[in-house]
């Protein structure tokens, strides 16, 4: 069999230039990606060579310019990109999981998902779907969003706040949720900014520092009737939920990539860290031998966990709404497994590892925020518990 990669989960030679296209900016991006971190700023510079590559239009389908890549090769991408920069990988991440899911599913007019796809193949404009709500948390759970559209001539009057709104200060439009009251239903929303859309700067983060995860305000803004994108039906589970829950293991993949670039640095270290002590190299060392073997065995078993759920989507997409348990396992473990990587990481360095500068000191931050991304654990092992108390019958739990 022909191999075109010493990393087992590349399997044919799309899949191997995709990794080596996405190693190339990653080593570009992890240049600057530590003054980013420290100034908490959002990373204009980094977009602008996702663009000039061709980044933004990796999952848009072909028939609108795009690449039409998989889940599978996404998260390929995904891990790579997140070695060098997380907030950039975790950003980014969510204009390629909105596009993926938007493709599959299919929520959106046509000609709505047409005109947003070619606006980010030519324009370069960037998409993401803002749900959260200071107060409320991520309206995707089924609460009613404190964000009101109301019905006017010609379409809506949109007022309310988000939170949390990743890639806000580069976004030109993007959707969101909000409340149509004289309809009592929620429906999802194009909104393209205006003077009437106020980026207010609250984004001032442990960790994932340069995600521009600011807070939005709607003061009045009018949504004309084409830009409805979609009404949830209360009764049904939605894309957010089961439906699309597969294309979130995104989420998993970039941090993964910490965990990654964690390893790879402790094993940098170790070779090259000499002890006058021993003699020799510290890689030498029993105890950090053991750490080593740690960490590698909770990084094997979270590649092999993230692209075998990818794989077995891939071999059969009617699963999708089958896989939510599964996918929702794997972002638990990896992420908690990224956590005790980059811990053990920090063992074998030492001090210096919590030094301001030190790559591992701001890995370190970053995969803390994996808690705070959904699903949170508790509602992943209430998910278990509830799936074994219903006699192995697997139902949806908001997320």
């Amino acid at each position: 069999m022909t191999r075109f990669s010493n990393d087992l989960f590349v399997r044919n030679k799309r899949e191997a230039d995709l990794v080596e296209y996405a190693k190339r900016l990653a080593t570009e991006i992890d240049k600057t990606a530590g003054k980013y971190d420290e100034l908490g700023e959002f990373p204009f510079e980094h977009f602008d060579l996702l663009e000039r590559e061709g980044f933004f239009k990796l999952t848009i389908p072909k028939k609108y310019g795009g690449d039409e890549i998989s889940l599978y090769e996404m998260l390929l991408i995904q891990e790579q990109l997140g070695k060098a920069d997380a907030s950039t990988a975790l950003s980014i991440g969510w204009h390629l999981l909105t596009f993926l899911n938007v493709r599959e599913t299919s929520p959106w007019p046509e000609e709505a998902f047409e005109r947003i796809s070619r606006a980010a193949v030519e324009d370069g404009s960037l998409m993401n779907i803002i749900s959260t709500e200071r107060g409320k948390g991520n309206i995707s759970r089924g609460g009613k969003p404190g964000t009101i559209a109301r019905k006017t001539v010609g379409g809506y009057i949109i007022t309310g706040e988000k939170a949390f709104a990743s890639l806000a200060p580069i976004l030109n439009h993007f959707s969101i949720i909000a409340y149509i009251e004289e309809e009592d239903v929620t429906a999802e929303f194009l909104i393209t900014k205006n003077e009437q859309v106020e980026v207010i700067n609250t984004w001032n983060a442990l960790g994932m520092r340069a995600t521009g995860s600011h807070d939005i305000i709607f003061h009045d803004v009018f949504v004309p009737e084409a830009d409805l994108l979609a009404k949830l039906d209360a009764s049904k589970l939605n894309r957010f939920l089961a439906d699309g829950r597969v294309y979130s293991l995104e989420i998993p993949a970039v941090y993964l990539g910490i965990a990654g670039a964690a390893r790879d640095f402790a094993v940098d270290f170790a070779k090259n860290t000499y002890s006058h002590s021993l003699e020799d190299y510290i890689s030498k060392a029993a105890h950090i031998r053991q750490k080593l073997g740690e960490i590698e065995l909770l990084y094997q078993t979270s590649r092999n966990l993230l692209y075998s759920i990818a794989s077995r989507f891939e071999q059969d997409p009617s699963l999708k709404n089958e896989l939510t348990i599964d996918v929702n396992i794997a972002k638990h473990v990896i992420c908690n497994h990224a956590v005790e990587i980059v811990a053990k990481a920090m063992r074998i360095v030492g001090g210096r590892s919590i030094a301001k500068g030190n790559k591992l000191e701001r890995l370190f931050r970053d995969v803390q925020c994996a808690a705070f991304n959904p699903p949170q654990d508790d509602l992943v092992i209430e998910q278990l518990a509830a799936f074994l108390l219903s006699n192995g019958v697997k139902e949806e739990i908001k997320v």
